[in-house]
């Protein structure tokens, strides 16, 4: 039989060792949380969209059943492109740009404004096409928004230019 002999204060010492070993942990876990807690918060007001385009035409909906006149929100080469067809189509008077950003005020009409209704047709997770055939059975009366690749369209130059495409959405 043997017989150990264990110094006491070793074992303290290995105890209070550990313990700060988990606080430093604990402090460093924080640490780490705070910095990307930190990083999110420069980041707020920024772009953070995931389909910008989308996000435009919800606020335009939104801003015309508030009846608000104006929407501003981050410009990106496609959303001028679909602010210019809805122009076109008599749905916005003016389009401004100014550092990142783009403006548009919406037409009224009798003072109601012209758009009733947007409805989102393609999303990131499921992008609808139709072909001019299809397009031309619709005979409700809405424009679609048809992103071809001669550009961003309504149904009615899609189908005069023979042009189908990914529906973008449905305006009433």
């Amino acid at each position: 039989m043997y017989v150990i002999e264990i110094d006491v204060e070793y074992v303290v010492d290995l105890e209070d060792i550990w313990g700060s070993l988990v606080f430093v942990g604990f402090v460093l876990e924080n640490m780490h949380t705070k910095e990307k807690f930190r990083a999110l918060e420069r980041l707020v007001g920024k772009n953070m969209q995931t389909y910008p385009v989308g996000d435009f035409l919800i606020r335009i909906k939104n801003a015309s059943l508030a009846n608000k006149k104006e929407v501003e929100v981050f410009s990106s080469k496609f959303v001028r492109e679909v602010a210019k067809a809805l122009k076109e189509e008599g749905f916005l008077n003016t389009i401004e740009e100014k550092k990142g950003k783009i403006k548009v005020t919406l037409s009224f009409s009798h003072k109601k404004p012209v758009v009733m209704n947007i409805t989102l047709v393609s999303r990131p997770g499921l992008r609808i096409y139709k072909s001019v055939d299809e397009l031309e059975k619709v005979k409700r009366p809405t424009i679609f928004l048809i992103s071809t690749p001669k550009g961003v369209l309504s149904s009615k130059k899609a189908i005069k230019q023979r042009m189908g495409g990914e529906v973008l959405a449905e305006i009433l």
